[in-house]
């Protein structure tokens, strides 16, 4: 089943060409990583696709959608965070809930509860947001886009600012997500965490979707060098994919 389907969407802003006749489909059970060197056009795209920025020209399915089914359809975590009330961390992750309706229910308080442990939060539930670390800001974030419990997820650099483990962590969950028949879709810059928890690789370069794949086919010396100017080792060790920069060309 598609979840997001994507057809030559460009978008220019500023006279300048942001991104340039991108398509692809997204089914369901997938965990893309979406790479690309900075300005590559990765947040253009996403923001496309999810209706909040107009392309110049092509569709998403997504952003075709009445804004209340969208947000029953996809969860976006944008790359800025931003935590603009005093509010608890519960309360926050419970604003995941919304677009399922107002009046609080049993169903309610299982996705936020399973959202809060999903992200280590448990024992934080009672604390103010805007007290904590920008990791377990980051962390409590994530974790109401996983209450909202959509089919699909966006996620913009979801990882930036966690440490090493809640890295590993929160990848795994994403994997984890997509293992239910679910969807998601992150743009990261670790290629090695790309390789490692994605099923399959997207790959911009100024604006144009270049590549698209496992890592394992994706990860070679061409694409590599063209999308980001690097040589690098890639193999698929007994512990899994091993994806290691060597040198900038």
């Amino acid at each position: 089943m598609t979840l997001l389907q994507v057809s030559d969407l460009t978008v220019i802003r500023r006279a300048r060409v942001a991104l340039e006749g991108v398509s692809f489909a997204l089914g369901a059970g997938e965990c893309v990583g979406l790479v690309g060197a900075n300005g590559a056009g990765k947040t253009t795209l996403m923001r496309a696709s999810l209706g909040l920025l107009a392309p110049s020209r092509g569709s998403s399915s997504i952003a075709a959608l009445p804004p209340a089914a969208r947000a029953r359809k996809v969860a976006w975590l944008p790359q800025t965070r931003e935590v603009a009330w005093p509010v608890s961390v519960r309360e926050l992750v419970a604003l995941g809930r919304i677009p399922h309706g107002r009046r609080a229910s049993a169903s309610d308080a299982a996705a936020i509860d399973a959202a809060i442990a999903a992200m280590g939060l448990n024992g934080f539930e009672e604390r103010t947001a805007t007290r904590l670390s920008g990791g377990e800001q980051a962390r409590v974030l994530i974790a109401r886009a996983l209450a909202q419990d959509t089919p699909l997820l966006l996620a913009d650099e979801p990882i930036a600012g966690l440490d090493p483990a809640q890295q590993m962590t929160t990848m795994s969950l994403f994997r984890e997500f997509a293992g239910k028949g679910r969807t998601v879709l992150c743009a990261l810059h670790d290629l090695g965490l790309a390789a490692r928890y994605c099923s399959r690789v997207l790959v911009l370069h100024k604006g144009r979707l270049i590549a698209d794949g496992r890592p394992e086919t994706v990860f070679d010396a061409g694409i590599l060098a063209t999308a980001f100017g690097i040589r690098a080792h890639f193999e698929i060790g007994d512990n899994g994919p091993l994806f290691q920069p060597l040198e900038v060309l």
